[in-house]
């Protein structure tokens, strides 16, 4: 039990190290839809390492555990697309190096439908 609760602690930590690393991200990408994929990749990824961590640590846990779990595999990424098309489609610019809009066409045609 004692390597339980060892191996818990160590996958909670990585869980912070990626949860670090995601809101560093934030910090260093130069615009809105980068810093949302680094926040919103590393934070996933992070939060749920850090609960299920938490999850093999206090084993009594676990089933609500796991229903976080789900849940925030399943929103975190929902909303960050949601926020992502909203901020694309009020025109906030991607940098000057972006290769390719892949949105711009589909957001073109819906405009002229709304016409």
């Amino acid at each position: 039990m004692e390597w339980l609760k060892i191996t818990g602690a160590v996958i909670a930590l990585i869980g912070s190290i990626f949860l670090f690393l995601g809101a560093l991200g934030v910090l260093r990408m130069p615009d809105v839809y980068n810093r949302m994929q680094a926040g919103t990749k590393a934070t996933t990824l992070g939060t749920i390492l850090t609960l299920f961590g938490i999850g093999l640590y206090k084993l009594d846990w676990i089933g609500q555990i796991i229903m976080l779990i789900i849940f925030i595999a399943v929103t975190n990424p929902l909303s960050s697309h949601a926020l992502s098309r909203a901020a694309h489609y009020s025109g906030i610019k991607l940098i000057k190096t972006s290769i390719r809009d892949d949105l711009q066409k589909t957001e073109n045609i819906d405009k002229e439908k709304d016409k």
